[in-house]
């Protein structure tokens, strides 16, 4: 009967790097791109980055809060620790089913990335890991666990350990190492513990419980009272400094039936719905504050078209000027921050780069007006979705206790857009209509990154980011009634929702297949663990955890944006090319209108108010307004007789004719300022008015006042006194006025500030994976001893140290390379590049000639030639690995 040879267990986190498929590695590096940037030389490099304290305290944080308590669990557990060790620390004595059946998820997600290797029997935690996350006086465990007897007795005299060892009823040993250990196996068996626990005072008992769950340090005079005195003399208690004594871990899981944590949390909170509308109303909802959302965007640029507000010294928008766009666009100064940082993420405005600074639209606004609606709006939604530049933050302060102003620096947040895709994502989960409750929504991003420390605060980054990413969807009309639109559900790439009510996705059937890793980086398989040598108890399910998706593509990007576009255009009303003019000297835009109506509509009246319709007002200062950008009496009568579905009303045609008749007839020029007019007796009418007194005027002919003002200010101050004058040029025509568009040199829009390095594609981790494997190849293959007879004399040539470099004479390099190229066989040699790194390589030399050496380069998989020089020496391989 032949049996199968059990596989060895690896002996480094190298050695199971080694034993991992491609596609493994390639989660690996996709799940932690710090360790691809740059390429590895080989695996054991590879290994050694993944150790390193600023990678490991990455993917830790970037780890559910089920596989960061398993990580806890085990830097607690024994090192190593078997699978069984660590299912009584998480699942208790009573093995709780639902954590015993998540738990091999979350020992999965270890291993992927790396944070755990070893078979099931040795579990181990990376050293770094495990330095972080051991508990210590000056870093508390997350779990509230102490140091264990062995620890806590390391500076203790023998004669005091015998004590205690006498004192818990156990027999004397001969040294105080068999002592602890025998102090350790006492608190470890469950039914002794029970025993002398029960001679415990209740007083005694008290204290126990008032230090079992952390933190584990209490604090004691020199004379304890009795009921300290009761543990502290059997070790329930150890002293770790004068007047501190501290709980040992192995009592403090026995109190707390053997689990490593108060509540663990295996599955993942659900996210529940607070209310639900028909889809239709959710859809129409949000396309009308689509269209609300082009509307302020289009009336913020109009504000700045001429140039916008000063640029601060240090950047950014100034608190003044921010108060006053927001009451240009009628909202709170939050939402006004929100807007302006928007139309900058989508490269609209930016600053012109002049002396006197200021901010304006940039040429891309006018081609981004010039496109539908629905794309316009899509522009602006994938903007906001892939920003770093977090609008909540403006009026905060920053490390340095300096406040952040909108479109001033410290604004990115790089967790802003993972977390925004996130949100929608989760939204996306729930059925179709369905408004999420928000505290579920943080309560799952909670869950699937928790804070450091295992704080959940409300001045979380992330949780503050969720709150924000669920407001600002609103505005933007991502959202509508607070549920996702089909619109805002295409701009994730997202498919139809699941009927199913929101909680029923969180657990799978019996026969569901794995489930996978949460977090980025997760197409990869779990490791599962059966164990079949203890009763398992019944659990009524796989615990499923719903796989993160991983962020689009720019191509993906692109698509799933036009297709929001396409699903978001029926829903926009159509451009209107009519308004209706009414008696009471107002016109009603029942819809948005076309751009050249409204762009004219906005130069002849006011807007007096906004919302599904558009109220203007003609006053006799618009008119003017009108009259002076070079319109007629005439034009404007037919312009309003063309676009009005109701009869021109008189009042209307009359102040338009009254302005047009009074228009023009003062003239005003540069002598400094003149006034001149046909009728004299408007010119003494304006010097007999005292408001003229400013204006500083006097008379050099009967039609012909010269002021000491220039002609703006002049034309402002007569048509301040009701005048309507018209400014002249030097050859004596009138100017006409036109609003100057200020626009920046061509600008892109800013970039988002990524979140550490960024992930690989496809192509990227198959090459990098090659390049890995080949050199490990040439790192691990084995060579035979060099016997130092090469030609030239050059004598003994040592053995590489495991990931030295080989070295030989040149003569012996030269001549191991002839010799190769006559054989075919492939060499190991060390090669250092022009820039000066230093690598091993194994090749298969093809010809040697003019001090280069062509050869099949097995670690780059290509033909290479490299000069001999570089070459720092060359060493047969034991077999033709190659």
């Amino acid at each position: 009967m032949s049996t199968e040879e059990k596989p060895v267990a690896p002996r480094s986190l190298a050695e199971a790097l080694r034993g991992r498929d491609d596609a493994s590695l390639a989660g690996l590096l996709r799940s932690r791109p710090d360790l691809i940037t740059p390429v590895p030389t080989d695996l054991t490099q590879l290994a050694t980055r993944a150790g390193t304290r600023a990678s490991v305290v990455r993917a830790l944080e970037r780890l559910d809060r089920f596989a960061s308590q398993t990580a806890q669990a085990l830097a607690v557990a024994g090192d190593p620790a078997s699978y069984d060790e660590l299912l009584g620390l998480m699942a208790g004595d009573d093995r709780d089913p639902v954590v015993a059946a998540a738990l091999p998820r979350a020992v999965g997600v270890l291993r992927e990335q790396a944070l755990v290797w070893g078979d099931d029997e040795r579990l181990r935690l990376v050293r770094t890991a495990r330095e972080l996350l051991a508990p210590s006086p000056q870093h508390p465990s997350p779990t509230g666990l102490g140091p264990t007897v062995q620890e806590a007795t390391a500076g203790m005299s023998p004669g005091r350990i015998q004590e205690i060892v006498a004192a818990a009823g156990l027999p004397s040993t001969h040294d105080a190492v068999s002592a602890v250990a025998s102090l350790s196996a006492l608190f470890r068996d469950r039914e002794r513990m029970r025993a002398l626990l029960a001679e415990a005072p209740e007083e005694s008992r008290q204290v126990l419980e008032r230090l079992v769950w952390g933190p584990p340090y209490g604090q004691v005079t020199a004379d304890p009272a009795p009921r300290l005195r009761w543990l502290l003399d059997r070790g329930l208690l150890l002293p770790t400094a004068p007047g501190t004594v501290v709980l040992p871990r192995e009592v403090a899981l026995h109190l707390r039936g053997g689990r490593a944590h108060r509540t663990p949390e295996p599955l993942p909170p659900a996210v529940e719905a607070a209310a639900t509308h028909r889809p239709q109303v959710v859809d129409a909802t949000a396309a009308g504050q689509a269209l609300t959302a082009l509307a302020t965007v289009e009336e913020l640029l109009k504000e700045w078209d001429e140039g916008g507000p000063a640029v601060l010294r240090a950047g950014g928008l100034s608190v003044r000027d921010l108060k006053r766009t927001a009451v240009a666009l009628d909202v709170s100064e939050p939402v006004a921050a929100f807007w302006v940082e928007l139309a900058y993420a989508a490269g609209l405005i930016a600053s012109d780069g002049e002396a006197d600074e200021r901010y304006a639209a940039t040429p891309a606004y006018d081609e981004w007006l010039e496109r539908p609606a629905a794309e316009r709006w899509a522009r602006l939604a994938e903007a906001w979705l892939a920003a770093t530049r977090t609008p909540g933050l403006v009026g905060g302060r920053d490390a340095k206790d300096r406040s952040l102003s909108a479109l001033g620096p410290g604004l990115d947040r790089s967790a802003a857009p993972e977390v925004r895709h996130r949100v929608l994502t989760l939204l996306a989960a729930l059925p179709e209509g369905a408004a999420p409750d928000r505290e579920s929504v943080l309560a799952r991003l909670r869950w699937e990154r928790p804070s450091r420390g295992g704080r959940d605060t409300e001045d979380d980054l992330r949780a503050r980011l969720a709150q924000w990413t669920l407001s600002e969807a609103e505005l933007l009309g991502v959202t509508g009634r607070g549920a996702l639109s089909r619109h805002g559900r295409a701009l994730l790439g997202a498919g139809a929702p699941a009927p199913a009510p929101a909680h029923m996705p969180e657990h799978a059937p019996e026969h569901a297949p794995a489930p996978e890793p949460t977090g980025p980086g997760d197409k990869l398989p779990v490791h599962h663990h059966p164990h079949h040598h203890h009763p398992a108890p019944a659990a009524p399910a796989t615990p499923a955890v719903p796989a993160v998706p991983e962020p689009l593509s720019p191509a993906e990007q692109a698509t799933a944006t036009a297709t929001a576009a396409r699903l978001l255009a029926p829903l926009l009303p159509e451009p209107l090319d009519h308004v209706l003019l009414q008696a009471d000297l107002t016109a009603v835009a029942p819809g948005p209108l076309q751009r050249p109506l409204a762009e004219t509509l906005s130069v002849l009246a006011e807007v007096e108010s906004k919302g599904g319709a558009t109220v203007y007002r003609f006053t006799p200062a618009s008119v003017r307004r009108a009259l002076d950008a070079g319109r007629t009496a005439a034009d404007l009568h037919a312009f309003l007789a063309e676009h009005s579905r109701t009869p021109v009303p008189q009042p209307l045609a009359y102040l338009i004719d009254d302005v047009a008749r009074r228009h023009g007839h003062l003239r005003v020029g540069a002598a400094s300022a003149y006034v001149r007019c046909d009728d004299d007796a408007m010119l003494s009418e304006i010097l007999a008015d005292k408001r003229s007194a400013g204006l500083r005027l006097r008379r050099l002919a009967p039609t012909v006042l010269a002021a000491q003002a220039d002609p703006a200010t002049l034309l402002e101050g007569l048509r301040a006194m009701g005048f309507a004058p018209a400014a002249e040029s030097a050859e004596g025509d009138v100017l006409i006025t036109r609003a100057h568009a200020h626009r920046t040199p061509p600008r892109t829009a800013p970039e988002p500030v990524p979140d550490g390095p960024p992930v690989p594609d496809a192509t990227l981790l198959s090459a990098a994976i090659r390049a890995i494997r080949a050199g490990d190849l040439a790192a691990t293959a084995p060579r035979k001893p060099s016997d130092g007879s090469g030609a030239g004399g050059a004598g003994e040539s040592a053995p590489a140290a495991p990931g030295a470099l080989p070295r030989t004479g040149s003569a012996e390099t030269l001549a191991t390379m002839q010799a190769a190229v006559l054989t075919g066989q492939s060499l190991w040699i060390g090669y250092v590049n022009a820039e000066g790194a230093a690598s091993q390589r194994v090749i298969a030399p093809v010809r040697v000639e003019g001090g280069f050496v062509t050869a099949y380069d097995h670690t780059a998989d290509e033909v290479r030639t490299f000069p001999l020089h570089r070459i720092t020496g060359v060493a047969e391989l034991a077999d033709d690995e190659g």
